[in-house]
């Protein structure tokens, strides 16, 4: 398969680098909206190409994966692209996915090209995960639990804050509340409740530390719903201490059967990952792998994790799976 990326920031990077775990693909190009001069890979040959020319790609790309973010690139980005290639995004805004879903699935279909959005570990595995809970405990309740990890969005919403030079900011889980939850207990969780965000931050020279901390704690929809702490440090502390993506999380089903519900079971899919971004990247590929299976046997349109067999994912034959995975 013959594999493009636009965009090359820490996605872009995990894509160029996953690329070479997987025998049945080769990179091709490089999009980017910045002087391609600029923009130095890591893969030699393959040419770093303006965005400007992607047009002239249609017929030598076989998936394109789509690395930019969700909050303004991906709506824009995935529609249009889609009318050109085989796409894959990891759309990750959970609220706005079904919009998404329609405007990709409307433009994939009017082009006969297959696109496959919000793809990653959530949504994305943690996604299939409930699924599968949920049909095979259909009396139960949902847990979702994150980190500890960087939250990119996160950290990139305190760096607008006035004042701000740089920051870090991590998602910890309420580590008594993730017991009671394996437990068994079935406890009535709060947003507060579940986590909690600890902020990192280098103040520009001159900046009330009281006024930023105050606008980071009030922040509707990233830290008013939590208890927040805020550091300040230097900016040698947060490169020496804070370089590192890592994230992971669980999600967590727990269940009553029998006929007085007399049996509890819980049901635990997590992940711990060293590099968010390159861990995301892989599963990318494995759906642009499924993306081009999908597009040979003529299938057209809008797909998500949930739609596609996992069959589809694996290098190995059908033959194979049976043989060494069922």
């Amino acid at each position: 398969m013959k594999i493009a990326i636009l965009g090359y920031g820490n996605l872009g990077r995990g894509v160029e680098c996953a690329v070479r775990e997987n025998s049945d693909m080769e990179l091709v190009a490089v999009f980017t909206r910045r002087n391609p001069k600029d923009v130095k890979i890591r893969t030699a040959g393959v040419p770093v190409v303006s965005v400007e020319e992607i047009e002239a790609w249609q017929g030598k790309v076989d998936v394109l994966i789509l690395c930019g973010g969700s909050a303004k690139d991906l709506p824009e980005q995935t529609p249009k692209y889609a009318g050109l290639f085989h796409v894959v995004d990891s759309f990750d805004t959970h609220a706005k996915i079904p919009a998404h879903f329609a405007a990709v699935d409307e433009a994939a279909k009017a082009a006969n090209r297959v696109a496959v959005i919000s793809v990653g570990w959530d949504p994305g595995l943690f996604s299939l995960a409930r699924v599968y809970a949920n049909s095979v405990l259909p009396s139960g309740r949902d847990y979702t639990f994150w980190g500890r990890g960087v939250s990119q969005g996160h950290s990139d919403a305190i760096r607008r804050v006035a004042g701000v030079k740089d920051a870090k900011q991590y998602t910890l889980p309420v580590l008594k509340a993730l017991a009671a939850v394996r437990r068994g207990e079935d406890p009535e969780l709060s947003t507060r409740d579940k986590h909690t965000r600890e902020c990192f931050v280098v103040l520009e020279e001159g900046a009330d530390a009281a006024k930023v901390e105050q606008e980071i704690k009030t922040m509707p929809n990233y830290f008013a719903d939590y208890d927040t702490t805020v550091h300040f440090i230097t900016e040698t502390e947060l490169k020496e201490n804070h370089s590192g993506l890592a994230h992971g999380g669980c999600v967590i089903r727990t269940g009553r059967t029998g006929f007085d519900g007399e049996h509890h079971h819980v049901v635990e899919y997590s992940l711990k990952l060293d590099s968010n971004p390159e861990f995301t990247t892989n599963v990318l590929l494995a759906y642009a792998r499924a993306a081009y299976r999908l597009a040979q046997e003529g299938a057209s349109g809008c797909k998500t994790v949930l739609d596609i067999a996992p069959a589809y994912l694996s290098p190995l034959s059908a033959e194979e799976l049976r043989a060494k995975m069922l």
